[in-house]
Protein backbone atom coordinates (compact mmCIF):
# COMPACT_ATOMS: atom_id res chain seq x y z
CA UNK A 1 0.00 0.00 0.00
CA UNK A 2 1.49 3.53 -0.86
CA UNK A 3 -1.86 5.94 0.09
CA UNK A 4 -3.86 5.33 2.81
CA UNK A 5 -6.35 7.26 3.76
CA UNK A 6 -7.65 7.67 7.19
CA UNK A 7 -11.46 8.10 8.10
CA UNK A 8 -11.15 9.58 11.46
CA UNK A 9 -10.21 12.71 13.22
CA UNK A 10 -7.97 14.22 16.10
CA UNK A 11 -5.48 12.26 18.27
CA UNK A 12 -6.47 9.20 16.67
CA UNK A 13 -6.06 10.31 12.88
CA UNK A 14 -2.89 11.90 13.58
CA UNK A 15 -1.16 9.30 15.30
CA UNK A 16 -2.35 6.70 12.60
CA UNK A 17 -0.94 9.44 9.96
CA UNK A 18 2.83 9.40 12.33
CA UNK A 19 3.16 6.24 11.76
CA UNK A 20 2.14 5.52 8.08
CA UNK A 21 4.87 8.47 7.62
CA UNK A 22 7.30 6.51 9.40
CA UNK A 23 6.18 3.06 6.82
CA UNK A 24 6.72 5.49 3.37
CA UNK A 25 3.68 5.73 3.15
CA UNK A 26 1.31 9.16 1.76
CA UNK A 27 -1.99 10.08 3.85
CA UNK A 28 -4.75 11.18 3.18
CA UNK A 29 -7.31 13.38 5.40
CA UNK A 30 -10.86 13.47 4.97
CA UNK A 31 -12.41 16.58 7.35
CA UNK A 32 -15.74 18.11 8.50
CA UNK A 33 -15.90 21.91 7.91
CA UNK A 34 -15.50 22.68 11.84
CA UNK A 35 -12.33 20.56 12.00
CA UNK A 36 -10.69 22.01 8.38
CA UNK A 37 -7.22 23.52 10.68
CA UNK A 38 -6.77 20.65 12.59
CA UNK A 39 -3.27 19.02 13.17
CA UNK A 40 -4.46 16.05 11.45
CA UNK A 41 -5.62 17.90 8.31
CA UNK A 42 -2.18 19.91 8.16
CA UNK A 43 -0.49 16.73 8.35
CA UNK A 44 -1.40 14.82 5.60
CA UNK A 45 -0.41 14.75 2.55
CA UNK A 46 -3.99 15.48 0.85
CA UNK A 47 -7.32 16.60 2.73
CA UNK A 48 -10.63 16.22 1.50
CA UNK A 49 -13.76 18.18 3.45
CA UNK A 50 -16.26 15.54 3.17
CA UNK A 51 -19.30 17.65 4.79
CA UNK A 52 -20.67 19.91 7.76
CA UNK A 53 -20.23 19.58 11.85
CA UNK A 54 -22.33 16.65 12.77
CA UNK A 55 -20.83 13.29 12.25
CA UNK A 56 -23.76 12.04 10.66
CA UNK A 57 -22.71 14.52 7.68
CA UNK A 58 -19.83 13.81 7.60
CA UNK A 59 -17.32 10.74 9.82
CA UNK A 60 -20.18 8.89 10.04
CA UNK A 61 -20.80 9.52 5.72
CA UNK A 62 -19.84 6.01 3.98
CA UNK A 63 -20.59 7.44 0.86
CA UNK A 64 -18.31 10.64 0.90
CA UNK A 65 -15.36 8.95 2.22
CA UNK A 66 -15.20 6.31 -0.19
CA UNK A 67 -15.92 8.51 -3.22
CA UNK A 68 -12.88 10.58 -1.32
CA UNK A 69 -10.85 7.30 -1.43
CA UNK A 70 -11.76 6.66 -5.30
CA UNK A 71 -11.05 9.93 -6.13
CA UNK A 72 -7.89 10.18 -4.71
CA UNK A 73 -6.39 6.61 -5.50
CA UNK A 74 -6.03 5.24 -2.25
CA UNK A 75 -5.08 1.64 -1.64
CA UNK A 76 -6.49 1.17 1.93
CA UNK A 77 -8.85 2.68 4.38
CA UNK A 78 -7.72 2.96 8.15
CA UNK A 79 -11.08 3.73 9.95
CA UNK A 80 -9.24 4.43 13.82
CA UNK A 81 -11.96 3.81 16.51
CA UNK A 82 -15.33 4.88 16.86
CA UNK A 83 -17.30 6.61 13.85
CA UNK A 84 -17.43 4.01 10.96
CA UNK A 85 -14.40 1.49 13.01
CA UNK A 86 -16.88 -1.43 14.22
CA UNK A 87 -19.38 -0.83 10.82
CA UNK A 88 -19.39 -4.16 8.92
CA UNK A 89 -21.12 -2.59 6.22
CA UNK A 90 -19.19 -0.10 5.73
CA UNK A 91 -16.01 -2.47 5.80
CA UNK A 92 -18.59 -4.48 3.18
CA UNK A 93 -18.60 -1.56 0.76
CA UNK A 94 -14.90 -0.22 1.14
CA UNK A 95 -13.85 -4.19 -0.09
CA UNK A 96 -16.22 -3.89 -2.89
CA UNK A 97 -14.06 -0.81 -4.42
CA UNK A 98 -11.57 -2.95 -4.37
CA UNK A 99 -9.78 -1.08 -1.53
CA UNK A 100 -8.46 -2.80 1.64
CA UNK A 101 -9.90 -2.10 4.90
CA UNK A 102 -7.50 -2.14 7.42
CA UNK A 103 -8.95 -4.09 9.84
CA UNK A 104 -10.87 -7.24 10.59
CA UNK A 105 -12.66 -9.13 8.41
CA UNK A 106 -16.69 -7.72 7.86
CA UNK A 107 -18.24 -10.99 9.42
CA UNK A 108 -15.72 -10.82 12.41
CA UNK A 109 -16.84 -7.41 12.77
CA UNK A 110 -20.63 -8.21 12.48
CA UNK A 111 -20.12 -11.39 15.45
CA UNK A 112 -18.39 -9.54 17.71
CA UNK A 113 -20.62 -6.42 17.29
CA UNK A 114 -23.24 -8.62 18.87
CA UNK A 115 -22.97 -9.01 22.36
CA UNK A 116 -25.04 -12.25 22.08
CA UNK A 117 -23.73 -13.60 18.92
CA UNK A 118 -20.67 -13.37 20.42
CA UNK A 119 -21.28 -15.07 23.34
CA UNK A 120 -22.69 -17.64 21.31
CA UNK A 121 -19.58 -17.65 19.12
CA UNK A 122 -17.08 -18.24 22.38
CA UNK A 123 -19.50 -20.68 23.99
CA UNK A 124 -17.94 -23.88 22.16
CA UNK A 125 -14.04 -22.62 24.09
CA UNK A 126 -15.65 -23.00 27.42
CA UNK A 127 -14.93 -19.46 28.41
CA UNK A 128 -16.92 -18.33 31.65
CA UNK A 129 -19.15 -15.76 31.25
CA UNK A 130 -20.96 -13.72 33.38
CA UNK A 131 -24.98 -15.76 33.85
CA UNK A 132 -27.63 -14.23 31.73
CA UNK A 133 -29.69 -14.60 29.07
CA UNK A 134 -28.72 -15.91 25.65
CA UNK A 135 -30.97 -14.31 23.31
CA UNK A 136 -32.55 -11.08 22.65
CA UNK A 137 -35.70 -9.45 24.61
CA UNK A 138 -38.48 -7.25 24.44
CA UNK A 139 -40.58 -8.54 26.53
CA UNK A 140 -40.54 -6.73 29.29
CA UNK A 141 -42.46 -8.80 31.94
CA UNK A 142 -40.40 -11.94 30.35
CA UNK A 143 -37.54 -10.25 31.07
CA UNK A 144 -38.47 -8.87 34.84
CA UNK A 145 -39.34 -12.98 35.49
CA UNK A 146 -35.85 -13.63 34.74
CA UNK A 147 -34.04 -10.67 36.50
CA UNK A 148 -36.18 -11.70 39.42
CA UNK A 149 -34.49 -15.85 38.82
CA UNK A 150 -30.92 -13.78 38.03
CA UNK A 151 -31.31 -12.06 41.15
CA UNK A 152 -30.87 -8.35 41.79
CA UNK A 153 -28.55 -6.26 40.86
CA UNK A 154 -28.63 -7.11 37.59
CA UNK A 155 -27.14 -5.12 34.06
CA UNK A 156 -29.38 -4.68 31.55
CA UNK A 157 -27.56 -3.83 28.07
CA UNK A 158 -27.97 -3.16 24.61
CA UNK A 159 -27.06 -5.86 22.40
CA UNK A 160 -25.18 -3.50 19.94
CA UNK A 161 -23.79 -1.49 22.30
CA UNK A 162 -20.66 -0.40 22.65
CA UNK A 163 -18.47 2.53 24.74
CA UNK A 164 -20.73 2.69 27.68
CA UNK A 165 -24.10 3.36 25.99
CA UNK A 166 -26.97 1.34 26.34
CA UNK A 167 -26.16 -0.06 29.42
CA UNK A 168 -27.80 0.43 32.97
CA UNK A 169 -27.71 -1.27 36.33
CA UNK A 170 -30.87 -2.16 38.21
CA UNK A 171 -30.85 -2.49 41.62
CA UNK A 172 -34.12 -3.52 42.71
CA UNK A 173 -36.84 -5.10 41.02
CA UNK A 174 -39.47 -2.02 41.37
CA UNK A 175 -37.02 0.08 39.19
CA UNK A 176 -36.74 -2.49 36.37
CA UNK A 177 -39.80 -1.79 34.03
CA UNK A 178 -38.62 2.16 33.89
CA UNK A 179 -35.20 1.09 33.26
CA UNK A 180 -35.62 -1.64 30.44
CA UNK A 181 -37.50 1.08 28.84
CA UNK A 182 -35.26 3.50 29.18
CA UNK A 183 -32.34 1.36 27.40
CA UNK A 184 -33.82 -0.03 24.81
CA UNK A 185 -34.88 3.68 23.66
CA UNK A 186 -30.90 4.36 24.12
CA UNK A 187 -30.27 1.41 21.84
CA UNK A 188 -32.57 2.32 19.09
CA UNK A 189 -31.30 6.08 18.98
CA UNK A 190 -27.51 4.99 19.34
CA UNK A 191 -27.74 2.23 17.91
CA UNK A 192 -30.82 1.53 15.31
CA UNK A 193 -31.21 -1.65 17.13
CA UNK A 194 -33.38 -2.05 20.33
CA UNK A 195 -32.76 -5.21 21.54
CA UNK A 196 -31.26 -6.04 24.98
CA UNK A 197 -30.00 -8.59 27.10
CA UNK A 198 -29.93 -9.37 30.74
CA UNK A 199 -27.56 -10.55 32.95
CA UNK A 200 -26.44 -10.41 36.23
CA UNK A 201 -24.53 -7.99 37.23
CA UNK A 202 -21.11 -8.89 38.90
CA UNK A 203 -20.60 -6.50 42.29
CA UNK A 204 -17.10 -4.80 42.64
CA UNK A 205 -15.79 -5.86 39.51
CA UNK A 206 -12.41 -5.22 37.24
CA UNK A 207 -12.53 -4.02 34.16
CA UNK A 208 -9.57 -6.13 32.76
CA UNK A 209 -8.85 -6.04 28.64
CA UNK A 210 -6.49 -7.97 26.60
CA UNK A 211 -4.83 -6.99 23.51
CA UNK A 212 -4.62 -9.72 20.71
CA UNK A 213 -2.71 -9.68 16.94
CA UNK A 214 -3.61 -12.06 14.72
CA UNK A 215 -3.09 -12.10 10.85
CA UNK A 216 -4.63 -13.88 7.90
CA UNK A 217 -3.29 -17.20 8.30
CA UNK A 218 -4.38 -18.22 11.52
CA UNK A 219 -1.39 -16.98 13.76
CA UNK A 220 -2.97 -15.30 16.66
CA UNK A 221 -1.43 -14.16 19.60
CA UNK A 222 -1.94 -11.45 22.86
CA UNK A 223 0.04 -8.75 24.26
CA UNK A 224 -1.26 -8.92 27.31
CA UNK A 225 -4.15 -6.88 29.45
CA UNK A 226 -4.82 -3.37 30.34
CA UNK A 227 -6.86 -2.80 33.33
CA UNK A 228 -9.55 -0.06 32.55
CA UNK A 229 -11.20 0.09 35.76
CA UNK A 230 -10.85 3.81 36.75
CA UNK A 231 -14.35 4.85 34.79
CA UNK A 232 -17.04 7.37 34.73
CA UNK A 233 -19.99 6.64 32.90
CA UNK A 234 -18.87 3.04 32.38
CA UNK A 235 -16.46 4.52 30.03
CA UNK A 236 -12.35 4.35 31.06
CA UNK A 237 -10.39 7.21 31.85
CA UNK A 238 -7.66 5.98 33.32
CA UNK A 239 -5.86 2.54 31.79
CA UNK A 240 -2.74 0.96 32.83
CA UNK A 241 -0.52 -2.17 32.31
CA UNK A 242 0.52 -4.75 33.74
CA UNK A 243 -3.15 -4.78 36.04
CA UNK A 244 -2.15 -5.35 39.80
CA UNK A 245 -4.52 -7.99 40.72
CA UNK A 246 -3.36 -10.29 38.47
CA UNK A 247 -1.15 -13.23 39.21
CA UNK A 248 1.35 -15.16 36.46
CA UNK A 249 -1.12 -18.17 36.01
CA UNK A 250 -4.21 -15.80 35.56
CA UNK A 251 -2.85 -13.55 33.18
CA UNK A 252 -1.53 -16.94 31.41
CA UNK A 253 -4.95 -18.06 31.31
CA UNK A 254 -6.51 -15.07 30.42
CA UNK A 255 -4.32 -14.14 28.07
CA UNK A 256 -4.85 -17.62 26.31
CA UNK A 257 -8.83 -17.26 26.52
CA UNK A 258 -8.50 -14.14 24.94
CA UNK A 259 -6.88 -15.75 21.75
CA UNK A 260 -9.08 -18.26 21.81
CA UNK A 261 -12.14 -16.00 21.38
CA UNK A 262 -9.95 -14.45 18.27
CA UNK A 263 -9.89 -17.55 16.64
CA UNK A 264 -13.67 -18.30 17.17
CA UNK A 265 -14.66 -15.63 14.55
CA UNK A 266 -11.46 -16.32 12.20
CA UNK A 267 -10.31 -12.75 13.77
CA UNK A 268 -7.45 -10.98 12.13
CA UNK A 269 -5.82 -7.38 12.73
CA UNK A 270 -5.70 -5.63 16.54
CA UNK A 271 -8.64 -6.17 18.12
CA UNK A 272 -9.48 -6.47 22.02
CA UNK A 273 -11.11 -8.28 24.65
CA UNK A 274 -12.70 -7.37 27.28
CA UNK A 275 -13.06 -9.59 30.68
CA UNK A 276 -14.63 -8.66 34.02
CA UNK A 277 -12.65 -10.07 37.42
CA UNK A 278 -14.13 -10.51 39.96
CA UNK A 279 -13.56 -10.10 44.47
CA UNK A 280 -12.39 -13.73 43.62
CA UNK A 281 -10.35 -13.35 40.29
CA UNK A 282 -12.95 -15.39 38.92
CA UNK A 283 -13.03 -13.82 34.77
CA UNK A 284 -15.74 -13.38 32.44
CA UNK A 285 -16.15 -12.81 29.06
CA UNK A 286 -17.41 -9.13 28.47
CA UNK A 287 -16.86 -8.71 24.63
CA UNK A 288 -14.76 -8.36 22.10
CA UNK A 289 -13.55 -4.78 20.41
CA UNK A 290 -13.15 -5.14 16.77
CA UNK A 291 -10.83 -2.30 16.35
CA UNK A 292 -7.97 -0.22 17.57
CA UNK A 293 -8.54 0.76 21.50
CA UNK A 294 -8.36 4.29 23.18
CA UNK A 295 -6.15 2.84 25.38
CA UNK A 296 -3.65 1.19 22.57
CA UNK A 297 -0.68 3.09 23.40
CA UNK A 298 -0.34 1.63 27.06
CA UNK A 299 0.57 -1.63 25.18
CA UNK A 300 2.92 -0.14 22.74
CA UNK A 301 4.47 1.34 25.86
CA UNK A 302 5.34 -1.59 27.64
CA UNK A 303 5.73 -4.23 24.67
CA UNK A 304 7.65 -1.97 21.97
CA UNK A 305 5.23 -2.49 19.27
CA UNK A 306 3.72 -0.49 17.07
CA UNK A 307 -0.37 -1.35 16.93
CA UNK A 308 -0.70 0.52 13.38
CA UNK A 309 2.30 -0.91 11.93
CA UNK A 310 0.87 -4.12 12.82
CA UNK A 311 -2.36 -3.28 11.23
CA UNK A 312 -1.13 -2.00 8.14
CA UNK A 313 1.46 -5.39 7.66
CA UNK A 314 -1.34 -7.54 8.40
CA UNK A 315 -3.96 -5.86 5.73
CA UNK A 316 -1.28 -5.66 3.38
CA UNK A 317 -0.93 -9.35 4.14
CA UNK A 318 2.21 -9.94 5.70
CA UNK A 319 2.25 -12.94 8.29
CA UNK A 320 3.37 -11.86 12.17
CA UNK A 321 6.53 -11.69 12.89
CA UNK A 322 6.19 -12.89 16.23
CA UNK A 323 5.11 -15.54 18.25
CA UNK A 324 4.11 -15.41 21.94
CA UNK A 325 7.75 -15.77 23.64
CA UNK A 326 8.54 -13.39 21.70
CA UNK A 327 6.12 -11.08 23.48
CA UNK A 328 7.76 -9.26 26.47
CA UNK A 329 6.39 -6.83 28.98
CA UNK A 330 9.02 -4.07 29.70
CA UNK A 331 8.10 -2.07 33.17
CA UNK A 332 4.36 -0.31 33.60
CA UNK A 333 2.78 2.37 31.63
CA UNK A 334 -0.46 4.39 32.93
CA UNK A 335 -2.46 6.36 30.61
CA UNK A 336 -4.96 9.49 31.44
CA UNK A 337 -7.89 10.51 29.05
CA UNK A 338 -7.77 14.48 28.94
CA UNK A 339 -11.32 15.13 28.48
CA UNK A 340 -12.94 18.79 27.92
CA UNK A 341 -15.62 17.99 30.42
CA UNK A 342 -15.49 19.82 33.98
CA UNK A 343 -15.08 16.79 37.24
CA UNK A 344 -16.92 20.14 39.73
CA UNK A 345 -19.86 19.53 37.35
CA UNK A 346 -20.35 15.57 37.19
CA UNK A 347 -17.96 15.63 34.26
CA UNK A 348 -20.27 18.24 31.93
CA UNK A 349 -18.76 18.35 28.76
CA UNK A 350 -16.75 21.94 28.71
CA UNK A 351 -16.89 23.68 25.24
CA UNK A 352 -14.62 26.35 24.52
CA UNK A 353 -11.06 28.00 23.16
CA UNK A 354 -7.80 26.55 24.50
CA UNK A 355 -6.52 30.09 25.20
CA UNK A 356 -3.29 28.21 26.73
CA UNK A 357 -1.93 24.70 25.63
CA UNK A 358 1.38 23.03 26.37
CA UNK A 359 1.83 19.38 26.75
CA UNK A 360 4.74 17.67 29.13
CA UNK A 361 7.80 16.44 27.76
CA UNK A 362 10.32 14.15 28.94
CA UNK A 363 12.03 10.89 28.74
CA UNK A 364 9.16 8.31 29.30
CA UNK A 365 6.04 10.72 28.38
CA UNK A 366 4.13 10.32 25.48
CA UNK A 367 1.06 12.81 24.60
CA UNK A 368 -0.93 11.96 21.48
CA UNK A 369 -3.28 14.70 21.00
CA UNK A 370 -5.42 16.28 18.35
CA UNK A 371 -5.54 20.38 19.34
CA UNK A 372 -3.55 23.36 19.21
CA UNK A 373 -3.51 26.32 21.19
CA UNK A 374 -6.23 28.45 19.85
CA UNK A 375 -8.14 25.82 18.92
CA UNK A 376 -11.97 25.43 19.48
CA UNK A 377 -13.08 22.03 21.12
CA UNK A 378 -16.53 21.60 18.89
CA UNK A 379 -20.04 20.54 20.43
CA UNK A 380 -20.26 17.64 17.75
CA UNK A 381 -17.62 15.04 19.02
CA UNK A 382 -16.09 13.54 21.82
CA UNK A 383 -14.47 15.81 24.08
CA UNK A 384 -10.87 13.78 24.40
CA UNK A 385 -7.96 16.76 24.00
CA UNK A 386 -5.29 14.19 24.14
CA UNK A 387 -3.95 11.13 25.75
CA UNK A 388 -1.09 11.02 28.15
CA UNK A 389 0.66 8.72 28.63
CA UNK A 390 3.70 7.70 30.94
CA UNK A 391 5.87 5.04 30.93
CA UNK A 392 9.03 3.70 34.25
CA UNK A 393 10.97 0.36 35.66
CA UNK A 394 7.59 -0.32 38.06
CA UNK A 395 4.15 0.99 38.95
CA UNK A 396 5.17 3.33 41.90
CA UNK A 397 7.78 4.62 39.90
CA UNK A 398 5.39 5.20 36.87
CA UNK A 399 2.37 7.03 39.22
CA UNK A 400 5.12 9.59 40.19
CA UNK A 401 6.09 9.91 36.62
CA UNK A 402 2.44 10.64 35.72
CA UNK A 403 1.75 13.28 38.42
CA UNK A 404 4.66 15.44 37.50
CA UNK A 405 3.45 15.37 33.27
CA UNK A 406 0.00 16.36 34.96
CA UNK A 407 1.79 18.91 36.93
CA UNK A 408 3.77 20.36 33.86
CA UNK A 409 0.19 19.98 30.92
CA UNK A 410 -0.93 23.63 31.07
CA UNK A 411 -4.44 23.63 29.53
CA UNK A 412 -6.49 26.81 29.90
CA UNK A 413 -9.82 27.83 28.78
CA UNK A 414 -11.99 24.62 28.98
CA UNK A 415 -12.37 22.43 32.16
CA UNK A 416 -10.29 19.50 31.82
CA UNK A 417 -10.48 15.94 33.86
CA UNK A 418 -6.47 16.61 34.66
CA UNK A 419 -7.93 17.59 38.56
CA UNK A 420 -9.40 14.48 38.49
CA UNK A 421 -6.24 12.33 37.05
CA UNK A 422 -4.43 13.90 39.87
CA UNK A 423 -7.00 12.88 42.07
CA UNK A 424 -6.81 9.45 41.48
CA UNK A 425 -3.48 9.01 41.22
CA UNK A 426 -2.95 10.36 45.05
CA UNK A 427 -5.59 8.39 46.53
CA UNK A 428 -4.68 5.44 48.43
CA UNK A 429 -7.22 2.83 46.99
CA UNK A 430 -4.93 3.43 43.66
CA UNK A 431 -2.16 3.22 45.10
CA UNK A 432 -2.31 0.32 46.38
CA UNK A 433 -4.32 -1.32 43.27
CA UNK A 434 -7.42 -1.83 45.59
CA UNK A 435 -10.02 -0.47 43.72
CA UNK A 436 -12.56 -1.86 41.32
CA UNK A 437 -15.49 0.07 38.85
CA UNK A 438 -16.85 2.07 41.33
CA UNK A 439 -13.74 3.76 42.06
CA UNK A 440 -15.71 7.75 41.18
CA UNK A 441 -19.55 6.34 43.01
CA UNK A 442 -17.07 5.20 46.12
CA UNK A 443 -14.39 7.91 46.70
CA UNK A 444 -15.05 10.76 44.31
CA UNK A 445 -17.14 14.02 44.75
CA UNK A 446 -16.68 17.65 43.56
CA UNK A 447 -15.61 18.29 47.45
CA UNK A 448 -13.13 15.72 48.00
CA UNK A 449 -11.43 16.69 44.87
CA UNK A 450 -11.23 20.36 46.36
CA UNK A 451 -10.02 19.67 49.37
CA UNK A 452 -7.41 17.64 47.94
CA UNK A 453 -6.42 20.69 46.10
CA UNK A 454 -6.06 22.95 48.64
CA UNK A 455 -4.55 20.72 50.86
CA UNK A 456 -1.53 20.43 47.95
CA UNK A 457 -1.90 24.21 47.76
CA UNK A 458 -0.75 24.34 51.67
CA UNK A 459 1.80 22.23 51.16
CA UNK A 460 2.81 23.91 48.19
CA UNK A 461 3.13 27.03 50.20
CA UNK A 462 4.95 25.99 53.33
CA UNK A 463 7.27 24.36 50.80
CA UNK A 464 7.87 28.18 48.80
CA UNK A 465 8.49 29.34 52.24
CA UNK A 466 11.25 27.12 53.94
CA UNK A 467 12.86 27.42 50.36
CA UNK A 468 12.90 31.27 50.80
CA UNK A 469 14.20 30.95 54.52
CA UNK A 470 16.81 28.52 52.89
CA UNK A 471 18.06 31.37 50.12
CA UNK A 472 17.82 33.75 52.62
CA UNK A 473 20.16 32.10 54.94
CA UNK A 474 22.29 31.21 52.43
CA UNK A 475 23.11 34.77 51.21
CA UNK A 476 23.48 36.20 54.61
CA UNK A 477 21.29 39.11 53.94
CA UNK A 478 21.32 42.06 56.03
CA UNK A 479 18.32 42.05 58.22
CA UNK A 480 17.22 45.72 58.68
CA UNK A 481 15.46 46.81 61.52
CA UNK A 482 12.74 49.54 61.40
CA UNK A 483 13.37 53.09 62.26
CA UNK A 484 11.99 56.38 62.70
CA UNK A 485 14.47 58.53 60.45
CA UNK A 486 11.39 60.39 58.78
CA UNK A 487 9.83 61.12 61.73
CA UNK A 488 12.79 62.85 63.33
CA UNK A 489 13.87 64.14 59.90
CA UNK A 490 10.65 66.10 59.24
CA UNK A 491 10.69 67.27 63.01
Amino acid sequence: MKKILVANRGEIALRIMRTLQRMGIKTVAVFSDVDREAPHVLFADEAACIGAGPSQESYLDAAKIIAVAKLLKVDGIHPGYGFLSENASFAEQVEAEGIIFIGPRPDAIRMMGSKLLAKECVKKYNIPMVPGIEHAITDIAKAKKIAAALGYPVLIKASAGGGGKGMRIVEKEEDFESQIERTISVAKAAFGDGAVFIEKYVTAPRHIEVQVLADLYGNTIHLFERECSIQRRHQKVIEESPSSILTPALRQQMGEAAVLVAKSCNYSSTGTVEFLVDEQLNFYFLEMNTRLQVEHPVTEMITGLDLVEQQVRIARGEQLGLTQQDIVANGHAIELRIYAEDPFDNFMPSIGTLLSYQPPVGEGIRVDDGYRQGMDIPIFYDPMIAKLIVHDKDRPSAIEKLKAAIRDYTISGVATTLPFGNFVLHHPAFVTGQFDTLFVKKHFTPETIKAAQEDLAKIAALAALKFWQHQLSLLNAVQHKSTSWKRRLAS
